[in-house]
């Protein structure tokens, strides 16, 4: 492997959040615009709220009102959110799907996201570069899900990458499983939210997120080799979704139910 080559999948796990030692499910893999076609985030989205904006005051304001989650089962689903790695993702949509999704039921679904999930962090990440917001919790000690590292401080938190990648893998899936859309997308727009119940993100990073998470899906879909496995994976979910052995997490299922109904 080339050092341009490491370099690009150091960046990718940082950005991802990924621990060291993936699993062979959730190995790094280029992108299906990683030769060209990557559309420039930094132009599409307008950027933070001005500082003293209504915008900006509002994004403070559930800020604060989301601190009092602590403890409390929104804020549990924050802390599951936290992980990308692609067996948890597949999990967590699995009830939105129907079907209960991971590397041996599911291997073409599996291939699919996993480069749509390396064009996603490259798709925030130039936004990220241009703006370098700080994240809210930054000069303040307001209780946010996860610990305070040195990484997750320096990262840029507009827009933010984990609403790009939730966004990114809803609009995927419900084209798979359209019948299922609107769960699905309420699922991926609840992955989103749970960076602001977590602390780690504005409401504004968070709908930042999800226009860059829509602008790297659709300049996906000029690429051949993406919409190839798009239909291999579509007839794979179609034959899973049929067995009756593939039944999701009931428990799982009942939850989510209830935290993709409302907001934060």
């Amino acid at each position: 492997m080339t050092l341009r080559r490491l370099s690009i999948v150091a960046g990718l796990a940082l950005v991802l959040g990924l621990p060291g030692g993936a699993s062979a499910a959730d190995r790094l893999q280029p992108g299906y615009l990683a030769k060209g076609g990557m559309p420039d985030t930094s132009r599409i989205v307008q950027g933070p709220p001005a500082e003293d904006s209504a915008a900006q005051r509002w994004d403070w304001d559930v800020f604060l009102a989301t601190r009092k989650l602590q403890n409390q089962t929104r804020w549990d689903q924050a802390q599951n959110d936290v992980d990308t790695s692609m067996p948890a993702l597949l999990k967590d949509f699995s009830c939105a799907v129907g079907a209960r999704l991971d590397e041996t039921s599911a291997p073409a679904t599996l291939q699919l996201l996993t480069r749509a999930r390396s064009d996603a962090a490259i798709g925030s990440s130039k936004a990220k570069a241009q703006y370098r917001r700080e994240r809210p919790f930054v000069g303040n000690f307001q209780p946010i899900c996860v610990d305070r590292d040195a990484d997750l401080v320096s990262s840029p938190s507009f827009p933010s990458g984990h609403a790009t990648l939730g966004w990114a893998m809803g609009l995927i899936l419900a084209e798979l499983a359209p019948d299922r859309a609107t769960e699905i997308l309420a699922r991926g727009r609840a992955f989103g939210e749970s960076r602001v119940v977590c602390g780690v993100h504005f409401v504004s990073d968070i709908e930042a997120g999800r226009l860059t998470g829509a602008s790297v899906v659709a300049a996906e879909h000029g690429q051949p080799d993406f919409l190839a496995d798009v239909d291999k994976a579509r007839e794979e979910l179609k034959a899973l979704r049929a067995n009756p052995a593939s039944e999701p997490y009931p428990g799982q299922c009942a939850s989510e139910s209830e935290l993709t109904k409302r907001p934060w």
